[in-house]
């Protein structure tokens, strides 16, 4: 079919047009979609495989997440300041006369091994550990060493090894290599499935307005305009990038959900989930207390929805970075670099905390404030895609370029 110059001129005007809506939109409000998932293509579309991968986006504390009281500098580094701030939460809980949401912060911690200790609100997650199903990754992080929010996240999600060297994700790389698609639980699809064309997003109904739709409508009838697709994805991909101002709350719903596209005969074999509010500046006992157990009852619903297909799922949850090893005199923490991740599922050989521990006496910190991490995150994404998407290490290579080797016996043989 031939254009004529006139249908040229009227396509790229249209295109500059939608360009500058999507501009104008991306300032003001995020981009949910409700899009229906479609089987996967390919040998691998009947793949018993599942993999859902949970990013806390702000930071999550490590130390408190997963406290390391056997280190001879726990208790000066960060055991008295914690015990004044629970107590203080307990007090003043008590003088109003209602029950402490901090409770659970207050508590045992759950004991793991010699040196470390599971949030007294991760209760699913320790009973999973104590079941062999459970790995604890700990002082681990993305190369990355400063401490923007905005350029971890890019880092972490396109999979590359310094900010913006990729565009694309490695998650996204890996579908368009495998064939397999992927459910993205968000509002607008994330940068670290981009680049995958089997990739759609889903939320709720009730999140999304009629301008967002419509954004959303025209975002796919333009899917196949490379230079417009290009402009959206990267829209897409900052607005869903940030430290995460609202809370965990709606989390467990999303989870359960997750669960049950994949549990779908004809569903995803690859979901993605996120929760913000983990930049815990202050308070942070308190916040912690709250988001945990959620974090808690929310990969337990996903474990519930997912059935039988918990023994062929592998659920990775990781963070941007660490947090300061101090806590500051708000109650808080700063933002740091090493941190934690955990890897759960039917196959996981866990019931261990993987650790090359660096210690936490002021020599041994970075900078003398943070965490050293020992681990590159990189050498437990891969892994996991490389099992998950059957790729060989050629394909390996585009999907995480330059990165470590791979830590090895994650999974029951």
């Amino acid at each position: 079919m031939k254009h004529t110059q006139l249908d040229l001129s009227v396509k790229a005007h249209r295109r500059d047009g939608l360009k500058a809506l999507l501009g104008a939109a991306a300032l003001t409000f995020s981009l949910p979609a409700r899009l229906s998932f479609a089987a996967s293509s390919g040998d691998k579309a009947n793949s018993e495989q599942r993999l859902v991968v949970v990013l806390l986006r702000g930071a999550l504390d490590g130390l408190a997440a997963v406290p390391a009281t056997g280190d001879p500098a726990w208790a000066d580094l960060r055991g008295h300041s914690e015990a004044i701030l629970r107590s203080q939460a307990q007090t003043t809980a008590a003088a109003i006369g209602i029950n402490s949401p901090n409770s659970q912060s207050s508590s045992a911690l759950l004991p793991l091994d010699s040196t470390f200790g599971f949030h007294p609100g991760l209760k699913a997650l320790h009973q999973w550990y104590s079941q062999k199903e459970l790995l604890v990754i700990h002082a681990v992080a993305s190369p990355y060493r400063e401490r923007s929010h905005f350029d971890a996240q890019q880092l972490l999600e396109s999979g590359g090894d310094m900010p913006f060297s990729q565009s694309t994700g490695w998650l996204g790389r890996a579908l368009q290599s495998s064939g397999l698609s992927a459910m993205a639980l968000t509002a607008s699809m994330p940068l670290a499935l981009r680049g995958a064309d089997t990739a759609s997003t889903w939320t709720p109904k009730g999140h999304v307005s009629k301008d967002q739709d419509l954004v959303m409508r025209v975002a796919q009838m333009y899917g196949n305009d490379a230079p417009l697709a290009n402009a959206i994805g990267q829209a897409m991909g900052q607005m869903g990038m940030s430290m995460g101002a609202d809370d965990a709350q709606g989390l467990t719903g999303l989870a359960s959900q997750a669960g049950k596209f994949l549990a779908n005969p004809n569903g995803p074999r690859v979901a993605w989930l996120e929760a913000g509010g983990w930049d815990t500046h202050t308070q942070q006992v308190g916040r912690l207390g709250r988001l945990l157990p959620i974090l808690d009852d929310s990969l337990a619903a996903l474990r519930n929805s997912l059935g039988q297909h918990w023994s062929t799922t592998t659920v990775l949850v990781m963070t941007e970075f660490g947090r300061s090893a101090a806590l500051n005199g708000s109650g808080g923490t700063d933002h740091g670099t090493g941190g934690v991740a955990f890897l759960a599922g039917g196959q996981i050989a866990g019931g261990r905390v993987l650790a090359d521990w660096p210690g936490l006496s002021k020599g041994n910190l970075l900078d003398g404030r943070d965490l050293r991490p020992t681990l590159d995150i990189r050498s437990l994404i891969g892994p996991v895609a490389e099992r998950q998407f059957g790729l060989n290490s050629v394909a390996m290579k585009k999907i995480l370029p330059d990165a470590p080797e791979g830590l090895r016996d994650l999974f029951r043989a």
